[in-house]
């Protein structure tokens, strides 16, 4: 399937009472890369979180091309396109690398595996090695792997950078980039390494105490680094 909008009108949602992102309302065209950023504890993943409908939502609406996905389940919108990769990465630590893949296929043949393996050849090395067993990047290639594997619309990563060596970071930003490129997926992209993050996006959305504080294009921040320190809280050089 080719890669689909994705429209957000006034979402408000936490988790159970406590509401955490209030009125937020933005849109990303198919096949667009959209940056959210903001300090720790500003509502970023949350926003995720609700948009693959795991969170409790308060108010607002959520639209996948032309479908309403609001009052859907978690599993009705990963088959209508979402994929996510959360910050926790979220694999199957008992199981192979190879058996957590399958877990991705969503009904397509297992030769679609090799995808995964030409994607992250480290993979296939460790093709039978059992997810405990790999290291924090392997991990998250995996985690991404799996979820690219389903083909999604929309793709929503969730600071997939963190805690990872620098060239483990450029191997992925690198994959990403090459994705986006084919303009076969959407991609809303958390991420606390800011330059990558700007180098990357067609469009930002800085997020600040649950609500939206600015929005605009990479090149705006890049040249106002007065504007980064008070939006983000961190400089880029």
């Amino acid at each position: 399937m080719p890669a689909a909008s994705l429209e957000v009108t006034g979402l408000c949602a936490g988790y159970g009472p406590t509401r955490i992102i209030e009125d937020i309302s933005f849109a990303v065209q198919a096949g667009d890369r959209l940056a959210v950023l903001g300090r720790n504890g500003m509502g970023k993943t949350t926003l995720l979180a609700t948009l693959m409908g795991l969170s409790t939502r308060h108010g607002g609406q959520i639209r996948i091309g032309d479908e309403d996905v609001t009052g859907k389940r978690t599993s009705a919108r990963a088959d209508r396109g979402i994929g996510y990769v959360p910050q926790t990465r979220d694999i199957f630590a008992s199981l192979t690398v190879e058996e957590n893949l399958r877990t991705g296929l969503k009904g397509r043949p297992a030769s679609a595996l090799g995808e995964a393996y030409e994607m992250f050849p480290r993979l296939r090395e460790r093709r039978g090695n059992y997810g405990k067993q790999l290291s924090g990047g392997e991990q998250q290639m995996l985690s991404m792997a799996r979820t690219l594997l389903g083909k999604p619309q929309v793709l929503l990563l969730d600071e997939p950078l963190e805690g990872l060596a620098p060239v483990i970071c450029d191997e992925l930003m690198a994959l990403l980039a090459r994705l986006a490129a084919t303009k076969e997926v959407t991609i809303i992209l958390v991420e606390q390494q800011i330059e990558r993050a700007l180098d990357f996006a067609d469009s930002v959305m800085v997020m600040e105490r649950g609500r939206t504080s600015w929005t605009g294009a990479p090149a705006e921040l890049i040249s106002d680094r007065a504007l980064v320190d008070r939006l983000v809280g961190v400089g880029i050089h």
